[in-house]
């Protein structure tokens, strides 16, 4: 089936890394710490106390890894700044040696016909700025925006395509509602105020970049269907309250100017009353939006849960991952057409798709993992069909390129289309990184 599927011209084929889950050296040259290094520095806080000291030594090997992305012929990839390598103290003095990692980097992606996609932020705020704060402090759009530039300035002239927040829900709920990542808070007063300032930042930034820049800027939000576990009215109820509480919290203010009621409801008294003209701004036009898709949510009506009320299940009659994520590609084109119908036509960017399976070690240069074969397969062929219902689809990042520090996870779970040796940092092809080389070359694009 994969063999017969054509792509539009121009389509992206990419794979997808974030800075603190590969490139380890945190610290180094002159670089200032991010919340996830105290984070994961803290007992208990990570699987098997692993940290991001290390990661795939992609700040001192990102020659090979260019390289091996040519090898996989990719013709975009997309990564992400570390905001405390750029600016140490998350402001002011622009720290040069790790912005010169950043210009040699897509340096190295040009000189092999490989579009950057620029992430500006994936989760590792200066701890510096969480020491005022953080993402709960008022002045954070403006201290993103100021970050935001500095890169504009420094790198519109080569990237292309700019990304402001990668998945704000998952650093607002899990950072800051659950205590699961970084920077481990449990509150119910502070989700809603972080949601809004990352708003408000990505919007401070696109207005930057209508200023500075002179090519595309857009966002990229996990999403994904909710489906009731049963049949029963409270269950029903429970996978709508979620469908808002994820696909709708961000995408509505974004793209309609407003936050859907029901966030209200669930919030209760800890909900603000957020100024109109803040909301104004937030609906600034966007040049693309980016989907973050692994699986859908099958829920429950769960009382005890807060402040949903609903809880996420495991199927135990479907595929799963290593994450317990349900297999189900068909919710990929279910994602996208619901965008198309309720948000209007807007150029799509698949900006993640992958997943976790317990691979074998390398074998003779070989890692056999036809899992991940299938995931890749049966998600491209979901993608697929979306374009042929009209959808404005225009590339795909596969997550991810490596196997890395899967936050909270540490190196448990294994995402990538390579093997990486944690002791050595020898890369290994997987099958699915061979079979997703020969997809690409076939496809087109």
């Amino acid at each position: 089936m994969s063999h017969d599927l054509i792509f539009p011209p121009g389509f992206l084929w990419g794979a997808a890394t974030s800075a603190y889950q590969i490139e380890g050296s945190p610290l180094a040259d002159g670089a200032g710490a991010c919340i996830w290094q105290g984070f994961s520095h803290t007992p208990g806080r990570v699987a098997n106390g692993d940290t991001g000291d290390l990661a795939c030594d992609h700040y001192r090997r990102s020659h090979t890894d260019l390289d091996l992305m040519a090898e996989l012929g990719l013709n975009a990839y997309r990564f992400s700044v570390a905001w405390g390598r750029v600016l140490p103290n998350g402001t002011g003095r622009v720290n040069a040696g790790g912005l010169d990692f950043y210009q040699r980097l897509v340096d190295g992606l040009l000189e092999r016909g490989i579009a950057p996609m620029l992430t500006l932020y994936h989760w590792d705020l200066p701890e510096a700025l969480q020491a005022r704060g953080g993402w709960v402090n008022p002045d954070s759009p403006r201290w993103f925006a100021d970050y935001a530039a500095t890169l504009f300035e420094a790198l519109d002239d080569r990237v292309t395509l700019w990304v402001t927040l990668n998945e704000p829900w998952v650093s607002t709920v899990l950072g800051y509602l659950t205590d699961e990542h970084a920077p481990g808070r449990r509150t119910l007063h502070e989700p809603p105020l972080v949601a809004h300032h990352q708003l408000c930042a990505h919007t401070a930034a696109v207005a930057a970049y209508r200023d500075l820049g002179r090519h595309q800027i857009g966002i990229s939000l996990n999403l994904e269907p909710q489906a009731p576990a049963t049949e029963e009215p409270a269950d029903r109820e429970a996978a709508r309250r979620r469908h808002h509480f994820i696909n709708r919290w961000f995408l509505d203010p974004l793209l309609l100017g407003q936050y859907p009621d029901q966030l209200a409801a669930i919030f209760g008294a800890d909900w603000p009353r957020f100024p109109p003209e803040d909301l104004a701004r937030i609906k600034a036009p966007l040049d693309f939006l980016g989907v973050n898709y692994y699986s859908r949510g099958l829920v429950r009506h769960d009382p005890t849960d807060l402040p949903l009320k609903a809880r996420r299940l495991t199927p135990t009659d479907r595929p799963c991952t290593a994450m317990d994520w349900e297999v189900y590609p068909e919710g990929l084109t279910e994602t996208l057409v619901w965008i198309k119908e309720r948000y209007g036509d807007l150029p799509l960017y698949i900006t993640e798709s992958g997943a976790a399976f317990d691979d074998p070690e390398p074998m003779k240069g070989q890692v056999h993992d036809p899992r991940r074969v299938d995931y890749l397969r049966e998600h491209l062929a979901a993608a697929h069909a979306a374009l042929e219902q009209g959808v404005d689809l225009r590339g795909y990042f596969a997550w991810s390129l490596l196997d890395n520090f899967e936050w909270a996870e540490g190196y448990a779970k294994r995402f990538g289309l390579i093997h990486v040796d944690r002791v050595t940092q020898k890369r290994t092809l997987k099958d699915s990184a061979r079979f997703y080389r020969e997809f690409i070359r076939k496809a087109g694009g």
